[in-house]
């Protein structure tokens, strides 16, 4: 179930890290989604690799924080790189 969430958290969380940080990217909403998984499983990865509020697993509101905050840093590498 742990990776199926991070997806799921993934799609949303990309979703909600475009409204935070809007902005010209390209690749439309399918970018924005796969930027958002990986932010989502880079964020879960961090998390549990600090023991950042326990395990990070299931659908639950501190995932979702994590996945969000995952996919704004990752949002915000990418459109460094893309610079």
């Amino acid at each position: 179930m742990g990776i199926l969430a991070w997806i799921i958290f993934g799609l949303i969380a990309g979703v909600v890290a475009k409204f935070i940080m809007p902005g010209k990217d390209g690749g439309g909403i399918i970018l924005t989604c796969i930027l958002g998984i990986v932010g989502a499983v880079v964020g879960g990865w961090v998390a549990t690799a600090l023991h950042l509020g326990g395990p990070v697993t299931g659908f639950n509101w501190p995932s979702f924080f994590v996945a969000v905050i995952g996919a704004i840093i990752v949002l915000a590498i990418f459109r460094m790189v893309r610079r």
